[in-house]
């Protein structure tokens, strides 16, 4: 990065630096994870525009001696405002920002990256309690398949027999997709690291309104525990632990 530089930034978390000051970290389309740190008091107009889940075009100071960011200016784009009208939604964003946090956003493709953080806000901003545990759920599938560890569900992951085209399966995220009826008998603890999805969940995840959020209907009860529990333990395998975020 240059000293002076600008890209298309989503903040993801902003906390306290010293008495008056804020550490902020963004997820910029150009530059991936930044981390910088906010100058001013509470009137300043900078602080106001910079809070979590504003998108905009960020300008960035780099300090090659001290090796410190300084963000010099923030042209919000979306205020998001909507976030901040429901705790549901707060606590939706801020797994979204946590997951994203603790997988280094991806780690390469960071305006793909960007698309998929932004579609999951815009959509929480705008839903109500149910929706947005349903958007969320949509996030952890999508950002599975970004991170390239979506199960595949058309074959067993440890022999390689197809598996049924519909219908229920168990997968094991640990080795990547459905694991037969034979194989789970061989050897194999009961239920080691193996989630059960019934053929509606199924259906639901290959849905392919499951493609964008605003396309999205809700599973019934069983169907979105079990999406839950699959997409929660590829990604917890991922990271190497479930984040408190996730429990909302």
């Amino acid at each position: 990065m240059n000293r002076n530089a600008s890209c298309r930034s989503l903040v993801l978390r902003v906390r306290s630096a010293g008495e008056s000051n804020r550490e902020v970290r963004l997820l910029g389309e150009e530059t991936g994870p930044i981390r910088a740190t906010v100058f001013g008091g509470p009137k300043s107009r900078l602080r106001s525009q910079v809070s979590p889940f504003h998108s905009g075009t960020a300008w960035i100071y780099r300090d090659p001696v001290r090796d410190t960011n300084k963000l010099s200016d923030f042209d919000v784009e979306n205020w998001r405002h909507g976030i901040r009208e429901m705790y549901e939604r707060a606590m939706a964003a801020d797994a979204v920002a946590d997951t994203l946090l603790a997988s280094h956003s991806g780690g390469g493709n960071w305006a793909a990256a960007m698309e998929v953080a932004e579609a999951a806000l815009d959509a929480i901003a705008e839903s109500d309690e149910e929706g947005c545990g349903t958007v969320f759920l949509w996030f952890m599938w999508k950002w599975a398949d970004f991170l390239g560890l979506k199960p595949d569900f058309s074959r067993c992951s440890v022999c390689s027999r197809p598996a049924p085209d519909a219908g229920a399966l168990v997968v094991s995220p640990s080795e990547g997709g459905a694991v037969c009826r034979i194989c789970r008998g061989e050897g194999r603890p009961a239920n080691a690291g193996l989630v059960e999805i019934g053929s509606a969940c199924r259906a639901w995840l290959e849905s392919p309104a499951v493609l964008t959020p605003t396309a999205l209907t809700r599973p019934d009860p069983k169907s979105f525990g079990e999406a839950k529990a699959l997409a929660t333990a590829v990604l917890a395998g991922a990271l190497g632990r479930r984040l408190e975020s996730w429990r909302w």
